[in-house]
């Protein structure tokens, strides 16, 4: 059996909802701070740096969520082919 349930709901009211802060202000600023510093960038490599040193957790941190995003890519994939079997 399948169950299929759809909510349509603004993203304030899913974090309301399940009593989750309201982060809207931090984002606005870090938002702020990015273009701010991107403003002052001249080429895409200084662009990638300021990246990379304002990104939370910095470079170990664009590492950790590539391979968050490719362990749940090859967890997919691999569930798809038991399905298919």
């Amino acid at each position: 059996m399948k169950i299929n349930v759809e909510i349509d709901c603004t993203p304030e009211e899913a974090r309301s909802f399940l009593g989750l802060p309201d982060v809207g202000k931090a984002n606005q600023f870090y938002v702020e701070a990015i273009a701010k510093a991107m403003k002052g960038a001249g080429n895409v490599d200084q662009i990638q740096e300021i990246a990379k040193n304002i990104a939370p957790m910095g470079q170990m941190g664009l590492k950790l969520f590539q391979q968050f995003v490719e362990n749940g890519a090859a967890f997919a994939a691999g569930s798809k082919r038991k399905s298919e079997d």
